[in-house]
């Protein structure tokens, strides 16, 4: 099974980071792709626009979009599609530029992930 990390995008990159994925809808303020140094940019795995205006990065309102998010996830062709390649990799790096290392979409999405990998 895939090993499924988070890293900051403002986190140096490292060789153990594997097949590193942006999973954020816009690009990092600051960020140039020499830095970042994605492999992808998954536009199709971040939450819609609405999920997370209503998030609003407050931890009070995680559970709900948490919820919200992960039945985006489940009802998304793409997501499906991009989950089964990002799995056939060792190890994959998820990149997000939230603050908050805990209370982001990237923790959801690695939890998502790896119910994937063990559902397959």
């Amino acid at each position: 099974m895939a090993q499924v990390k988070i890293k900051r995008v403002y986190e140096d990159a490292s060789d153990e980071d594997g097949f590193r994925v942006l999973v954020d809808r816009l690009w990092p303020r600051g960020m140039s792709k020499e830095r970042l140094h994605p492999d992808l940019w998954a536009k199709g795995l971040a939450p819609s626009n609405e999920a997370r205006k209503e998030f609003a990065h407050k931890a009070e309102n995680f559970q709900s979009f948490r919820a919200r998010y992960l039945m985006e996830l489940d009802q998304s062709d793409e997501a499906s599609s991009l989950a089964a390649e990002l799995l056939s990799h060792d190890v994959v790096t998820l990149l997000y530029a939230a603050k908050d290392p805990q209370v982001n979409h990237a923790v959801i999405l690695r939890d998502w992930l790896l119910s994937q990998a063990r559902a397959s």
